[in-house]
């Protein structure tokens, strides 16, 4: 993958404005999994760390672009802190250590070698519907969820 400079996306023109002063996961919210990710992610983060859109939603789409990726396979979540991106196990890795400890221990799969790290989270990505199902339609998040999930 590509690397880019941090805040790329700010000279895009494609791509929506947001706010940029916490960290975002662009998340498939079709999927079960992804988005049970996310409330594990909001349920743990009390200090307001992350906010979220779905891959499938105009800002999701014009970042998927934007770092070159298929905007049509949402098979890895985007996590972008300090207008870093990060993707597959490094984009899990970074999310557990931003959340602090116990969390943080989570991140120890940074170890692994990158391309056994990633072999496996392409596993679990490619089988994600089969093994965990897809939402029929939107679930409703919390009032609190809701303030910090970008449309």
């Amino acid at each position: 993958m590509t690397e880019f400079a941090s805040y790329s996306f700010r000279n895009d023109p494609n791509v929506p404005p947001h706010d940029q002063d916490k960290g975002l996961i662009v998340f498939d919210h079709e999927c079960i999994f992804c988005s049970s990710f996310i409330r594990f992610i909001f349920a743990h983060d009390p200090s307001g760390r992350f906010l979220f859109t779905a891959a499938q939603s105009p800002l999701g789409q014009a970042l998927y672009r934007h770092y070159g990726l298929d905007p049509t396979d949402f098979s890895t979540n985007l996590l972008i802190v300090d207008g870093v991106l990060h993707t597959k196990m490094d984009s899990f890795a970074t999310a557990m250590r931003c959340l602090g400890f116990p969390w943080s221990l989570l991140a120890v799969v940074n170890v692994l070698p990158r391309r056994l790290a990633n072999a496996a989270y392409d596993l679990i990505a490619k089988n994600r519907y089969r093994l965990f199902g897809r939402n029929e339609t939107c679930l409703v998040p919390s009032k609190e969820l809701r303030a910090r999930v970008i449309e």
